[in-house]
């Protein structure tokens, strides 16, 4: 084994960036399930940790993507708030969609943004049921 040349070394920081991104992204995830009451889950906040694998992350995105949409609209529903049918499913679903387009040019562009509007939806209604949740119980921590 020889020293690693700049390529390489180049390779195992990008791809080292790709994953600590990525593992930002699930965390962001699993803490909005885990904000969720555990009777409006329809999923154990540490099941997202299963997109990591290659090939079934294909299909368990979307299982994921709805899985979030319901648990939020439930979690909204116990604070009498209305929503959309699921918050956040409508991107995370063209994400998904999009996701198995990737291999058309230019589809990936259009994927990693709708990818960056699904988290940042996901996190605002995250912080959302936080919000709602100290307004109902002025000592939750």
């Amino acid at each position: 084994m020889g020293n690693l040349g700049f390529q390489e070394l180049l390779l195992i920081v990008v791809l080292g960036g790709i994953l600590l991104v990525g593992i930002f992204y699930l965390l962001t995830l699993q803490n909005t399930l885990k904000t969720i009451s555990p009777e409006n889950r329809k999923m154990e906040p540490g099941n997202v940790w299963f997109l990591l694998i290659p090939l079934v992350n294909i299909v368990y995105s979307f299982i994921v993507v709805d899985a979030i949409g319901v648990s939020l609209k439930n979690e909204y529903e116990k604070y009498g708030v209305v929503t959309a049918e699921k918050p956040a499913y409508n991107i995370g679903l063209a994400m998904c969609i999009l996701n198995i387009l990737s291999v058309i040019p230019f589809v990936g562009i259009v994927t990693f943004l709708c990818w960056i509007i699904y988290w940042v939806k996901v996190n605002e209604h995250k912080n959302e049921i936080i919000r709602l949740q100290n307004a109902n119980d002025p000592l939750r921590l």
